[in-house]
């Protein structure tokens, strides 16, 4: 392991601005598991006075659910962790966004396929699937078929907590 780019050849600096450091968290449909992502994750840097040091979003591999707002499991689960919900609306993963972000971070291999679909090549290794950070082969459980908000929302959060750590330590 590189001392300095950390496990996962992460060596973006935190800075306030346009260095921001940007993730993208993307799912098949943009209403569930990426905006609980997103949400938890906006949520962890907020609590550690980050906040303006990250420009955080999401996004489907798919267009299924283009326009939807979040699921309501998802808004009901967040709720019930005091997580802010905004009104995200689903949109899909453009080519153009390899280079717009830092991270592009996919919940199963299905979503790790289709974002490299999308983008066609990742010659600056960004994309990761979420549960990676937590030091687990597992995916994250589409709660859209599961039902299960709990279970995703615990991955979800394992996750984005490694995440945040990895990043913390090429600070």
């Amino acid at each position: 392991m590189n001392k300095e780019s950390g496990k996962y050849g992460i060596n973006r600096k935190l800075s306030v601005g346009e260095n921001r450091i940007k993730i993208l968290f993307v799912c098949h449909g943009n209403i569930c598991r990426s905006t609980m992502a997103e949400y938890v994750m906006k949520d962890l840097v907020s609590k550690s006075g980050l906040a303006e040091q990250f420009y955080i979003d999401s996004a489907a591999t798919s267009r299924e659910e283009i326009g939807n707002p979040v699921h309501p499991g998802t808004r009901k689960k967040l709720q019930q962790e005091n997580i802010p919900c905004g009104n995200h609306r689903a949109r899909q993963l453009q080519k153009e966004e390899y280079n717009q972000y830092d991270y592009l971070i996919g919940m199963d291999n299905w979503n790790i396929r289709n974002i490299m679909r999308i983008i066609k090549e990742d010659p600056q290794k960004k994309v990761y699937k979420l549960l990676e950070f937590a030091n687990k082969e597992e995916e994250i459980a589409d709660p859209w078929y599961t039902g299960n908000f709990d279970k995703t929302y615990e991955d979800v959060r394992k996750g984005c907590e490694g995440l945040l750590a990895e990043i913390l330590k090429t600070k």
